[in-house]
């Protein structure tokens, strides 16, 4: 099965999840900078939830670069990840309507953290799909990165409940994490060129 589909169909949806968010800023009913304060709360949970869109976006396109082959179990689990991604709208609009309050932020890093179980799971049926000797198989090893961000968005989620501080610093923390470049699958799709022009 031909990858170009499952590639073209997750930038629609993605491409769709980004202008819900932006289509939930709703415009002050001033011309101040006073009018603008009860925005920023709004505008930073849609800040941060663009960046981690941006971030998904990026990395599955990285991942769909290594792969030749699609299963249709890595349909499915692309569709899993996609559902997920589809629930950050809701729980960035509500985020940042309710000012980052406990109860939203443990839902917001719930929701982070079945994304990026949902990627986990998605990396390892491609993996299947390809084999243990694939260019996925052998940029992601140990996948270090991953593990902490799965860690980080459960302590996130455990300290919502003390402290909204805490718990959107270290979402934000995740996500900086992943903003610098993750060159594991770059480099292994450059090993094959070098090695042929060597």
């Amino acid at each position: 099965m031909h990858k170009g589909r499952v590639e073209a169909f997750s930038d629609g949806v993605i491409a769709i999840i980004l202008t819900i968010m932006v289509l939930e800023i709703k415009v002050p009913h001033g011309a101040d900078l006073a009018a603008l304060r009860p925005l920023l709360p709004v505008v930073g949970s849609y800040v941060l939830s663009f960046l981690y869109i941006g971030i998904y976006w990026n990395n599955h396109h990285m991942l769909l670069a290594a792969v030749s082959r699609v299963s249709g179990g890595v349909l499915w689990a692309n569709l899993h990840l996609l559902f997920w991604l589809s629930l950050v709208p809701a729980v960035t609009n509500w985020m940042g309507e309710n000012h980052f309050q406990g109860l939203t932020l443990t839902l917001y890093g719930a929701v982070l953290l079945m994304a990026g179980f949902a990627y986990w799971i998605l990396q390892r049926l491609i993996i299947v799909a390809n084999g243990p000797d694939s260019v996925l198989a052998r940029a992601v090893g140990r996948d270090v990165k991953g593990k902490l961000s799965v860690a980080l968005y459960c302590l996130g989620i455990g300290l919502s409940f003390v402290s909204a501080w805490l718990a959107g610093g270290i979402y934000l923390a995740v996500a900086l994490m992943w903003l610098l470049p993750d060159r594991r699958i770059e480099r292994q799709l450059a090993q094959p060129r070098e090695a042929t022009a060597a």
